[in-house]
């Protein structure tokens, strides 16, 4: 347990300290949430779905979350690099710890970064329904962010270098972000793309934040916490899995 503390405190530390990539990680967040929260605010309400701009602030707020744990897996590649990875490995802990306490820090991070992206949201105009349910939404950026840092994790441990882990993450990401429902309704969907958006866990993820700070959701809140669980505990697994055969 103790190992878990000093790699998830590291990760902490790590965020804290690069103020530069606090800065960069809120561009593009903060880019979708003013250009499309207001630019498309008119033309949605005029097709009689309410403020555009209540309807994506927890689908931006899960983009800073998805994109921040997911590239957490990156710290693999730089510790690799280094030799910091390989001081870790060498170390009399077991590997699983390694890998949780890694896993841990990327998506504490990445709620961070969530929070932040939270407090600008509500300083431009964002109010959450009702606030007995805000805690709920924090919930459910905590599953997010697990179960992408676990897939960044397992993604990392297979890769060598840096441009690998880019192309993958850019096939990944933007099409788990675009497909989840975070810039458009769920319902009325053409059957084809129904179908892969509910093949996308981010979907549940943002359609749970969204219905415990809106009150409006496609899903059964219930489902959307089942399906975030069940799937982060299986990248978990796979992701563990995935760090204990890295070779240095």
């Amino acid at each position: 347990m103790k190992a878990i503390f000093i790699l998830w405190l590291r990760e902490l530390k790590r965020y804290v300290r690069s103020r530069a990539q606090i800065v960069a990680s809120l561009g593009n967040p903060l880019l979708y949430l003013l250009v499309l929260g207001f630019g498309l605010g008119p033309v949605f309400k005029r097709a009689g779905n309410g403020d555009y701009f209540q309807f994506v602030t927890p689908g931006v707020i899960g983009m800073a979350v998805l994109f921040s744990s997911i590239f957490s897996g990156l710290g693999l590649l730089w510790d690799r690099q280094f030799g910091f990875l390989k001081e870790t490995l060498v170390a009399p802990v077991p590997r699983l710890q390694i890998m949780i306490g890694r896993t841990l820090g990327g998506a504490t991070v990445a709620v961070l970064q969530g929070l932040l992206i939270c407090v600008v949201c509500v300083i431009a105009g964002f109010r959450p329904a009702h606030l007995a349910t805000v805690p709920s939404a924090l919930g459910f950026m905590v599953l997010i962010a697990l179960l992408f840092a676990a897939l960044g994790v397992a993604i990392g441990s297979g890769l060598q270098d840096m441009q690998g882990f880019q192309l993958i993450m850019n096939f990944l990401v933007m099409p788990i972000y675009f497909l989840s429902g975070a810039l458009f309704p769920l319902t009325g969907l053409p059957r084809v793309l129904s179908y892969i958006t509910k093949a996308d866990p981010l979907s549940y993820g943002i359609d749970g934040m969204r219905n415990m700070l809106l009150g409006s959701s496609s899903f059964d809140p219930m489902l959307d916490f089942a399906v975030l669980a069940i799937v982060g505990a299986v990248l978990l697994v796979v992701g563990a899995w995935r760090f204990s055969k890295i070779e240095i």
